[in-house]
């Protein structure tokens, strides 16, 4: 498939988006009206269509369902302040989806395939992109396996969707973590860099633990010497030390966050100095206790950037700089104003799509 100018298009009956409270979003609640899906069979990826949201049929011995073969984006759409939507990097999740997709032994999906069916879903549920300052239309793509067979083999069928979802903030407040020194999100060599349903599952129990210790999330370390900082449960991990922006490397067992990247752009295109490092939790106990000023946030696409105003290390509470006139809010503001369109966007990193009557 080389082109996807346009696709069969099944319309619901009846609209839902005249039940949605949109002063009142929650994430991952409410989908719009219709999804986007296409099969792979036969080597090639087949049938791209949108049809009314609603449930799969898909076999109990589906491969998908019991050896992992699932693989996931999340990116969104901005109302920009000129009237117009606008995609943020689509192209930049597309080549994170297909070395996902490599990495978990399944096939690559186009690129025109890919914008396409972000480009044609958006269009149709346009209605349902927020206005509010800070909200969006976030997009799921999903490839799952469905060949249905057991037995331990990679599949020859898929199913590829993109479901969307009106959103405001992620998280509602400041974040309070602890580090995780026992259990390991990712060991090297492993799928920890690929965003694939069994990393997510595999670390639940570990987060669930320090939910009921009145965490928001954990801060995972490597699994060598549980010691050096990767990433969070749902974000990458900065840490602003003394008016240096530190994160760790990325490495295959951290995933290389859009987010992330982005705000590596913009700090050093601003002149802000930037280290991509490693981190122990030592050497950020270290910082604390000698009195140097400290901020840390988690950055991902559903998360934004999320300040974290809590941190326990090995039982010892610290608390990062978490005021208005941070690093960080500056960095966070300067996001914002490109998914919104009220800067320029010299990195042309915004997919437009214009609005049209419906």
């Amino acid at each position: 498939m080389d082109t996807l100018t346009s696709i069969p298009i099944t319309r619901t009956r009846q609209s839902r988006i005249t039940a949605l409270d949109f002063d009142h979003l929650v994430f991952g609640a409410t989908p719009t009206d219709h999804m986007f899906t296409a099969t792979f069979r036969d080597g090639n990826w087949q049938n791209p269509q949108i049809v009314p949201f609603g449930d799969l049929t898909i076999s109990p011995i589906a491969l998908g369902l019991h050896y992992g073969q699932t693989v996931f984006e999340g990116l969104k759409a901005y109302r920009a302040t000129a009237g117009h939507i606008q995609l943020f990097r689509p192209h930049k999740h597309h080549t994170r989806l297909n070395k996902s997709l490599e990495r978990m032994g399944m096939p690559a999906v186009p690129e025109a395939l890919f914008i396409g069916a972000l480009h044609h879903l958006v269009e149709l549920e346009q209605q349902w992109v927020p206005a509010k300052p800070g909200t969006s239309l976030y997009l799921r793509p999903l490839v799952v396996a469905t060949e249905p067979r057991l037995g331990v083999k990679i599949s020859e069928e898929y199913l590829f969707i993109v479901v969307a979802m009106p959103m405001a903030d992620y998280y509602t407040g400041n974040l309070k973590v602890k580090v995780e020194t026992g259990f390991s999100r990712a060991a090297r060599g492993g799928t920890g860099a690929a965003k694939c349903g069994g990393n997510y599952g595999a670390a639940f129990y570990p987060a669930q633990q320090a939910k009921s210790s009145g965490f928001d999330q954990v801060l995972w370390t490597d699994a060598t010497y549980h010691e050096f900082i990767e990433e969070s449960g749902t974000m990458n991990v900065f840490f602003i030390i003394d008016g240096v922006l530190v994160t760790p490397p990325l490495s295959d067992s951290i995933l290389d966050g859009v987010t992330r990247d982005s705000l590596l752009t913009l700090a050093r295109a601003g002149g802000i100095s930037v280290e991509e490092r490693k981190i122990s939790y030592k050497a950020l106990e270290k910082a604390f206790r000698s009195g140097k000023t400290v901020e840390a946030f988690g950055a991902g696409t559903a998360a934004m950037v999320s300040p974290i105003e809590v941190i326990d290390i090995l039982g010892k509470t610290y608390y990062p700089s978490v005021g208005p006139d941070t690093l960080m809010y500056r960095l966070k503001n300067e996001l914002q104003a490109l998914h919104t369109g009220t800067k320029k966007d010299s990195y042309y990193w915004n997919y437009i799509i214009q609005t049209v009557p419906q």
